[in-house]
């Protein structure tokens, strides 16, 4: 007879894939970005050198195309622990503490995402009524790369305190990946 999980262990794989999913699409979001640059820069390098064509847009969009990218991927950081944590202390606290630190470090770093999500959409407002230099379409769209990635980290860290809270064992590292963070979704070949 198969063990059933606890119903705070079946919250915590819950929120583990949501989480798995959510960066599922964040991580081939963020690929499809890469492509787009690398092909951009591609581009501008041959129009440049190679090509005689007056292509000026290359650099603004790939400007633009990193920017996003490297906005995106943080929420994917989150969703795998990979962010800055003090290994040294929190590993040799006993495992209750190491739990409510954790969810203390998740609650820190969504605060400050639900900040810059708000502040980010202020950001993009003002943008709206300024120009890019060679599109000439209103800044307010690169900058809602600012807003859209701090939601996102949003959702990722709240998933990851329900997570933590939930989670039979308490985490060993603050930085530490959970344990099925290298599981495939199903349906994942």
């Amino acid at each position: 007879m198969p063990i059933r999980p606890t119903r705070s262990a079946a919250i915590a794989a819950a929120a583990r894939r949501w989480s798995l999913r959510v960066n599922w699409v964040v991580e081939r979001a963020c690929v499809a970005l890469l492509a787009l640059l690398v092909l951009d820069v591609w581009l501008g390098v041959a129009v440049r050198y190679a090509i005689p064509l007056p292509l000026t847009f290359t650099e603004e969009l790939a400007r633009y195309l990193m920017i996003w990218m490297a906005l995106l991927a943080v929420s994917s950081g989150v969703a795998h622990r990979e962010h800055i944590g003090v290994e040294f202390l929190f590993a040799r606290l006993p495992a209750p503490v190491r739990r409510w630190l954790a969810v203390a470090f998740d609650l820190c770093a969504f605060a400050f995402f639900a900040a810059l999500f708000w502040y980010g959409i202020a950001f993009a407002e003002r943008g709206f009524s300024r120009l890019t230099m060679i599109y000439a379409i209103p800044k307010g769209y690169p900058y809602l790369g600012v807003p859209l990635a701090a939601f996102l980290a949003c959702v990722q860290l709240g998933l990851m305190i329900v997570h933590d809270w939930f989670a039979e064992a308490a985490p060993e590292t603050v930085g530490a990946a959970t344990p099925d963070a290298g599981r495939r979704l199903e349906g994942d070949a």
